[in-house]
């Protein structure tokens, strides 16, 4: 059996690192849209895509989001995005 060289095995993970970042923000950008899902996750990414960009608009969104959300932990961070971004359009 061959042995993997340290730089081989270094080039492989920051290949999957670069890969995995690749897939995380094809993911958010796909769900950005999805802040009403059922899926958890989705709505996680949703609310980092949305956190990003702050408008009146988005202010909105993020009112009627907070009271929809039945998840505390989901409900709370759409409650600090909102508090930041009413405080950035201030």
């Amino acid at each position: 059996m061959a042995k993997l060289s340290w730089k081989a095995a270094g080039a492989g993970f920051a290949g999957g690192v670069v890969v995995g970042l690749i897939v995380w923000t094809q993911q958010t950008h796909r769900d950005r849209y999805n802040l009403f899902s059922t899926s958890a996750w989705r709505r996680l990414a949703a609310l980092g895509h949305i956190g990003g960009t702050a408008s009146a608009q988005n202010v909105v969104l993020l009112r009627d989001y907070v009271a929809w959300e039945t998840r505390p932990e989901l409900r709370r961070r759409g409650e600090r995005l909102l508090r930041r971004m009413e405080q950035s359009l201030v």
